[in-house]
């Protein structure tokens, strides 16, 4: 069959591969015919992605799925089954995980089959069934589905052994053509790819519902596996940056400085980074002193808050002088540190919000991102909110982390707003830090994209 799996267009400031979309098509492509859309790349809107539907005529058209995409997906089923009622239609993604049923519900007889979790496993099997060849849907691992107006669901899987998955089909999604638009902003060498180490994480906060995807136990891939994809993406591809996406690369403090001296070994010259962030309380300065001598140039940390009170109720397991002696560390051993902060988490007040701002200017951070709470589906934080009636005023249309879709009581949209302004003002209009990100900008285009990012999230929004 033909299959057709797609990046839906949105708002996000990341034009990166899809490394899910990647893995999806590697996992099919022995059998049906692939390709994937990047519609954020190659700037496909609605009118772009119903004439690329009518020309390429799929047997099967899947979309990832966040919860910002949701309003774009609605559309684009609508427009599949205009063009072909008979164009099976699918899903996959964090939204779907998080709340298979209703979703299924919220998208209509527009969507055929959804994928809660890990689909590598389940969607070679749904292709197998489309075609006659397969056992009854109810096998079919992770998938939901509609049968004579209702919805059924089957249990979701992960793969144990990740390497018995096939690498991400690169020559797909051709990392070397992507632009100077990825996680994190800033990068030291060009071209960059994502990659994934691990899966799964075990932690609670109370923020996140990454777990519904990938689980709470965290499986890694041989070591040997992941550096030959480096190796591929190095030789064929000339990537010369990789970015490791994991939730919980460090986790396993042997195995990743076990990694690190393997990189070291192979010596490809590659810089990297973790946009992602990694747990503080896995470094040590031996771990530390092996992610600089292999080319990490920048560690991102998920801080989140400068008040104590707000991380215990985030259930972060950390405090702020945990997070003072961790960046003195890092520091320490000559690596560059970002951070990721939460403005407007439910229970905060005005002070709570300044009492971060201000910590984040006294830590020796390079960068900063100050996030506007969402409530994410499935998390414990959206549960909390949904039983005491608080996500009625939530804005799903700008479900986006620069525009205040959910705001805590005791504050305005406007008020929470200003302070994020506030929080980005007084972290880089400062000498040093101004120097700092100008001496970080690579080109005209780089420059060009970070204008964007800029007047998206602090001018327009």
């Amino acid at each position: 069959m033909k299959i057709l799996l797609v990046k839906p267009y949105n708002l996000s400031d990341h034009i990166q591969p899809s490394l899910g979309l990647g893995y999806l098509a590697a996992s099919v492509r022995g059998e049906h015919d692939v390709s994937i859309l990047d519609c954020i790349k190659e700037r496909v809107n609605l009118g772009r992605l119903k004439t690329h539907l009518e020309e390429c005529r799929p047997d099967v058209v899947g979309f990832q799925c966040y919860t910002f995409d949701v309003p774009f997906i609605k559309d684009a089923l609508r427009l599949a089954k205009e063009i072909d009622k008979a164009m099976a239609t699918v899903i996959g993604g964090p939204h779907p995980s998080a709340m298979p049923e209703e979703t299924m519900r919220f998208f209509g007889k527009d969507l055929d089959y959804l994928f809660a979790g890990e689909a590598e496993v389940g969607l070679p099997h749904l292709l197998d069934i489309l075609q006659g060849r397969g056992d009854e849907l109810r096998s079919v691992p992770g998938l939901t589905w509609r049968q004579e107006e209702r919805i059924h669901s089957n249990p979701k899987t992960v793969t144990e052994d990740l390497d018995r998955l096939k690498m991400p089909s690169w020559d797909l999604i051709h990392p070397e053509d992507y632009p100077e638009s990825q996680h994190g902003a800033f990068f030291q060498k060009f071209p960059i790819a994502p990659i994934m180490i691990t899966r799964g994480c075990p932690y609670s906060c109370t923020f996140c519902a990454g777990s519904l995807v990938s689980g709470r136990k965290v499986r890694k891939r041989s070591i040997d596996n992941v550096l030959a994809e480096l190796k591929l993406l190095h030789d064929d591809y000339g990537i010369r940056e990789f970015h490791v996406i994991d939730d919980n690369f460090t986790m396993d403090v042997s195995y990743a400085k076990e990694f690190l001296r393997r990189l070291k070994n192979l010596d490809l010259g590659m810089s990297w980074a973790v946009p992602n962030g990694i747990r503080m309380d896995t470094l040590d300065e031996e771990l530390l002193t092996l992610m600089k001598e292999t080319g990490l140039y920048l560690i991102s940390l998920g801080i989140e808050s400068g008040s104590d009170r707000i991380l215990s109720s985030m259930k972060k397991g950390i405090t702020t002088a945990r997070i003072r002696d961790c960046v003195k560390l890092i520091n320490r051993c000559d690596i560059d540190t970002a951070g990721f902060f939460i403005v407007g988490f439910p229970g905060e007040t005005a002070e709570t919000i300044r009492e971060t701002i201000r910590f984040s200017t006294e830590l020796k951070l390079v960068r900063a991102n100050f996030f506007t709470y969402l409530p994410f589906p499935g998390s414990e934080s959206y549960r909390e909110l949904e039983a005491h009636g608080k996500l009625k005023g939530v804005d799903w249309e700008h479900f986006y982390f620069m525009n205040a879709a959910y705001v805590p009581d005791g504050l305005t949209r406007k008020e929470l707003k200003a302070l994020q302004r506030l929080a980005f003002s007084r972290f880089y209009l400062r000498p040093g830090i101004i120097l700092y990100q100008m001496r970080s900008i690579k080109s005209m285009r780089h420059l060009f994209f970070l204008g964007k990012r800029f007047l998206r999230w602090i001018v327009v929004s």
